[in-house]
Parts: structure tokens; sequence; C-alpha cells
């Protein structure tokens, strides 16, 4: 790919620049600091952990599938000393309700979801960061309230457009998006279990809390998401006007990522008024910010501080 030249540099950099000494604190140190709240959407309680002081910069992070706030953990820690950092949970996971019906997991109701968030906290705009399904929510929200994203930073999940143009056009992507065609199957859900879904986090400790907030999760909630939003075959290029993002973009990939194929990333800058910053991270998965946290924490403070 044209750009990995220069990605490889960034992160050559971002090692280099690694003198700069980070305590990550234990999981359970976190949850003693966090403060957990609730925003309010016509009914529906979106969940969040927020951690720093609330007249700092709004930075607002939105998990995906499967997971919970408690994955931004390692971010938190790190970006808490000179921002407000809300974790949110996203409706049908962990504490935040779980509203019945697909049509209830719609990307426009899951974009006012993190709209809410935003003005719970007293803000008119946050700078946004989303992984998976929260970074499709991101680009949404960047792309149909710009007013609301002063900045955006997206984690392993690619430009809507980029992904929908793999699927029409790359038969790897097709072959490596089954998961998502047997998520959209009417009973799916009932194949899942808690266990199995926190099966992808490697630490002990960790991947208890992730069991307990799987169990007091809603399985067909989460799959809504694919049901409501993922594209369904046949699968067809973009063709409509562009909706471009205002705000600057970075995006962190992990290369090791089977699902979301990295030739999604290509031409990402169209789409974009402002510039483009793109890291790719070899060896590291779909899970980026879990496996990679020291690049991905380094990586967003300096471009946060540039």
């Amino acid at each position: 790919m044209r750009f990995g030249m220069v990605a490889m540099m960034a992160v050559a950099l971002m090692v280099m620049a690694g003198s700069m000494a980070m305590v990550l604190a234990g999981g359970d140190d976190l949850e003693k600091q966090v403060e957990h709240g609730y925003a309010d959407n016509n009914g529906v309680k979106i969940h969040y952990a927020a951690l720093g002081d609330k007249k700092a910069p709004l930075i607002v992070m939105i998990h995906g599938f499967p997971d919970f706030w408690y994955t931004w953990r390692r971010q938190m820690e790190v970006l808490s000393k000179d921002y407000y950092v809300v974790a949110v949970d996203q409706r049908g996971y962990n504490l935040s309700d779980k509203p019945k019906g697909v049509e209830q997991y719609d990307m426009r109701l899951l974009v006012s979801d993190v709209a809410v968030v935003i003005r719970h906290c007293g803000r008119e705009k946050a700078i946004i960061v989303g992984h998976d399904w929260g970074g499709a929510v991101s680009w949404t929200l960047a792309m149909y309230q710009p007013e609301l994203v002063e900045k955006l930073i997206i984690l392993n999940l690619p430009h809507p457009r980029g992904l929908a143009r793999e699927l029409a056009n790359n038969p790897q992507q097709q072959k490596n998006s089954q998961y998502a065609r047997n998520f959209q199957q009417p009973d799916a859900h009932l194949k899942l279990k808690a266990e199995q879904l926190a099966s992808w986090v490697t630490d002990p400790e960790a991947r208890k809390k992730y069991i307990e907030a799987f169990q007091r999760s809603d399985f067909e909630a989460m799959l809504s998401y694919y049901k409501r939003n993922y594209a369904r075959e046949p699968y067809t290029e973009p063709t409509g006007p562009v909706v471009r993002v205002k705000a600057p973009v970075l995006m962190i990939h992990g290369l090791d990522d089977w699902a979301l194929l990295p030739g999604a990333l290509n031409n990402t800058w169209e789409w974009l008024e402002q510039d483009l910053t793109l890291v790719t991270v070899p060896k590291a998965g779909h899970f980026v910010q879990q496996d990679a946290p020291e690049v991905v924490n380094r990586t967003i403070r300096m471009w946060l501080n540039r």
C-alpha cells in the first residue's frame, strides 16, 4: 500500500519516543478512581465511567463488539492527566439500558447516545475516540453532526465507504466478513455465551470483569448492531454523494486484524476535509488498544499535542 512506508516511519518515531515513562495503573486501581454516571436519551440510560478533571477538555471513548467501557482502561489512565475522559457503555452493553427491538440499534440512535453524553457533560463538542462499532458511530457522528466533534480518533474501523468498497470488490474481505453474515441470522444470539465472547481477553483478571459485564449485557441487542447497520449481500460500492468529515482525523490500525483488512484504509483521505494521520501497528490485532497500549497511548498524546 502506498502509505505503508509513511506509517512504518511513524511507528518507528513513536518507539524512539518511548523514553516518556507512562505508569499504567492496574484495573482494580482504575475502577476505584473512575466516577460512574448515566446520561438519558429519551428514556434510554447510557452508562459511562469518567476520569480526570471535569474542567479539562472532554474526550468521549466508544467501544465496539464484544466489549465495554473497560477496554479503554490503559488509555484513560494516561489521557486523564490532561483531559476529562468519559468511556461509555453502548446501549445493550453492561450497565447501559437494553431496549428491545432491532430498530432500537439503528445508527441514528447510537449516534444520538453519544451526542447526549457530550451535552450531559455540559459541553458543546468533544474529542471522539471510537473502536470497531464505536468507530462506526464516531465516523457517522463526525459526518452528520460535525459541530460536536473537535477531533476524531478511530481504532481498527475503516471509513464506512472504504469498508463498503472492499466488501463489494475484495473476495478476501467478503470471506472474512462471514461472521457478520452469521450474526445477522435471526437466532444467532442464542449461540453466544459470556465466556466465549470474553475469550479474546488475554489478562485473566480482566477476563473475569469481561465475563461479568457480558452476563449483564443483552446478546440479542449486541447482534442488532449487525442486523440493523452492517451491509448485506449482494454487496455494492457506495455511489451517493460524499459527506466529508470536517474534523482532523487520527487512525490507528492493528495489521493482524483478520475481520477488517487494511485494504479498506486506502483512499480515506478522499472523504476528509482536513488532515489524516494514519498509523499501522504490526503484530497488533483488532483490539489494538489492548494489544499495543503503549504505542496507542503515545500516538494519541503526540497527535493531540502536535
